[in-house]
């Protein structure tokens, strides 16, 4: 199938490239890498510099390549930003979307698998989430997702548009040749955070926002994922699309790890100690993400290869290590 990736040379997005190729699919990555690296990009992929929400270029690169169907990564995904910041992740999000669904409209593109977030459920009222659970953002990031994921459901309604939603939860690793991995900037993520001062200072310093969430150690509780692990549910994804049907798919590991307990591991599994320095909570984090995947495991035969919080921490420091600096020199 001819794919076109946007936000194809991001963190996730480079990952699941590398397996959509594998899988056997033609790839062409659209990135306007103001997040993404060019590096990151598979070199069995073709790769086009421009904004997924430029409806002229989009629509004319469908055409073109004879796209079959488009994975939507593309977007900004800081929390708290979003919070300071509401206007851009409106804009970024669900404005970019809604220019990318008009053009797979006119070029008559039918397929969709779109990137959401397990921030659509908010406060969860029942752990762990299924996907039939209230949507309720709580931030404007998760809003923005929540707003894209109600516009894929009126155009499947309104001209047959075929889409499967994934709902992410906590996204970490690499890849295990540690030849790509996550490089953000600024880095917000907890475990990308330690392992780079590792790799980059030789010293480990961890800030931990929020010591009395109503959890057992008084830090958030997350579900994490490897992120090889997602990138095969989007293969799978890609194949149980239906025309006219929008299916949701909740994507995490079924367990919770506390921020406490995250930066145990990575003691363990970097062999060395960390200094914690402790922050008041950041605005519009729930105490406690954590997935129910019973529907991508019986539905896609989604099957996690990866599902050890040490492996997980394991390959992400491969990475790390190996680029210190992540993609800087391909950028310089």
């Amino acid at each position: 199938m001819n794919v076109l990736v946007t936000g194809g040379a991001g963190y996730i997005g480079s990952h699941a490239v590398r397996a959509l190729l594998r899988a056997g699919h033609s790839v062409t990555v659209l990135d306007d890498l103001s997040k993404g690296h060019r590096a990151a990009v598979d070199p069995g992929a073709e790769f086009i510099e421009g904004d997924a929400g430029d409806t002229v270029l989009v629509r004319r690169e469908l055409a073109a390549r004879r796209i079959e169907a488009v994975l939507h990564f593309a977007a900004s995904i800081e929390v708290a930003e979003s919070v300071a910041d509401p206007l851009k992740y409106y804009r970024n999000n669900f404005s970019t979307a809604i220019r990318l669904l008009q053009a797979m409209r006119e070029a008559g593109v039918q397929r969709l698998v779109f990137s959401s977030t397990a921030a659509v459920y908010g406060h969860p009222l029942t752990t762990p989430i299924p996907e039939s659970h209230p949507r309720q953002p709580i931030n404007p990031y998760g809003r923005s997702k929540m707003m894209t994921e109600m516009a894929i459901e009126d155009c499947a309604q309104a001209w047959g548009l075929g889409a499967c939603v994934l709902r992410y939860f906590n996204v970490a690793g690499a890849s295990p040749d540690a030849t790509i991995g996550e490089d953000h900037e600024p880095e917000s993520h907890l475990i990308p955070r330690i392992l780079r001062s590792l790799a980059r200072e030789g010293t480990g310093r961890v800030q931990i926002f929020g010591t009395d969430y109503p959890t057992p150690d008084g830090t958030c509780v997350r579900d994490y994922i490897h992120v090889e692990d997602l990138a095969d549910a989007h293969v799978l994804a890609l194949g149980g699309i239906e025309p006219g049907a929008v299916r949701v798919f909740n994507l995490g590991s079924e367990s919770g790890f506390s921020v406490r307990q995250v930066v145990d591991a990575c003691r363990k599994v970097t062999r060395t100690e960390l200094r914690i320095d402790e922050q008041p909570r950041r605005p519009g984090d729930p105490a406690v993400l954590l997935a129910s995947s019973r529907e991508a495991r019986e539905t896609l035969g989604w099957a996690p290869r990866y599902s050890e919080l040490e492996t997980i921490l394991s390959h992400a420091y491969a990475w790390h290590r190996a680029n210190p600096d992540g993609f800087k020199k391909s950028r310089s």
